[in-house]
């Protein structure tokens, strides 16, 4: 076999894989979408359909109309909104800081905190339900959506430290001298130089942070008592009871949970690509 041979059948398979990988990604989503819109009586049937035979709205409508648990299913989604863009914002600038404060200065124990970050990923945050419950409690913010807020930050922010390290890093010191000796102050030198550079690496934890808090469910159940207060996943549940499962309703409910992101991912799509280009060196 020659060499040209083997590159193309090396290149076929890895398309073939990657086409594997695909499907088995996307799949879950479509089956969730086409659920959404199939009747009841082929959602619960033995035969194997595909796609909607008979598409109908009964299911979306049903749970923007009646709502969930007797509150407006929009009121669940605003919740999920305002706890992801919260631990988004907060998370952001405290990562940001971190970040920057790890990569240019060099103080004792920053070894010590580097790691310390990583144990922190490593405890699941099953084991630290009690304590945040007691502690939330204590600060008053049970039953309020600033209490999630605060614990998904602490959940998220150590990645994003860890993950935005690396992009401050990359950024050349001899940027931010220059900037020093074009008469710029630390403000304007981080905020015109470095931001601009790192924002590609702000954007991408910002989606990890997004969709984390987005999809969290054991501290919403754990630390939200009021049904109205609940967010969208913990809402998810009210379709379940001890005799039968909503499955139209469920797929219905997580199809429209999905969209808000996927329009978050859309939006910042366009800062990641246009960060890529921004802060240019003086020539």
């Amino acid at each position: 076999m020659n060499p040209r041979t083997a590159k193309r059948l090396k290149t076929s398979a890895l398309n073939a894989a990657g086409v594997v990988v695909f499907l088995f990604a996307v799949f879950p989503v479509y089956w969730m979408v086409a659920t959404a819109f199939k009747p009841t009586d082929e959602i619960f049937t033995t035969r194997f359909i595909p796609f909607p035979l008979a598409p109908t709205m009964d299911h979306v409508s049903r749970v923007l109309t009646r709502g969930v648990a007797g509150h407006s299913v929009w009121q669940y989604l605003l919740n999920s909104a305002v706890v992801a863009l919260g631990t988004v914002l907060v998370g952001a600038v405290f990562a940001l800081l971190a970040a920057t404060a790890v990569a240019r200065f060099r103080f004792r124990f920053r070894t010590s905190f580097l790691i310390l970050l990583l144990i922190v990923q490593m405890v699941p945050g099953e084991a630290l339900l009690i304590p945040l419950f007691l502690m939330v409690k204590r600060l008053g913010l049970y039953n309020q959506l600033l209490g999630l807020i605060v614990v998904n930050v602490g959940f998220t922010l150590p990645f994003a430290i860890w993950m935005l390290r690396t992009f401050v890093a990359a950024v050349p010191r001899e940027l931010e001298e220059a900037a020093a000796i074009d008469g710029a102050g630390r403000f304007i030198t981080f905020w015109r130089v470095l931001f601009p550079l790192v924002a590609p690496g702000l954007v991408a934890t910002s989606i990890f942070s997004f969709i984390t808090a987005w999809n969290e469910f054991v501290f919403a159940l754990t630390l939200i008592s009021d049904q109205g207060t609940y967010t969208m996943p913990v809402a998810l549940g009210f379709f379940t009871s001890q005799r039968s499962t909503d499955w139209g309703g469920i797929m219905a409910a997580s199809t429209l949970m999905t969209i808000p992101v996927i329009a978050f991912f859309l939006l910042v799509q366009r800062r990641m690509v246009s960060g890529l280009v921004a802060g240019a060196v003086k020539g």
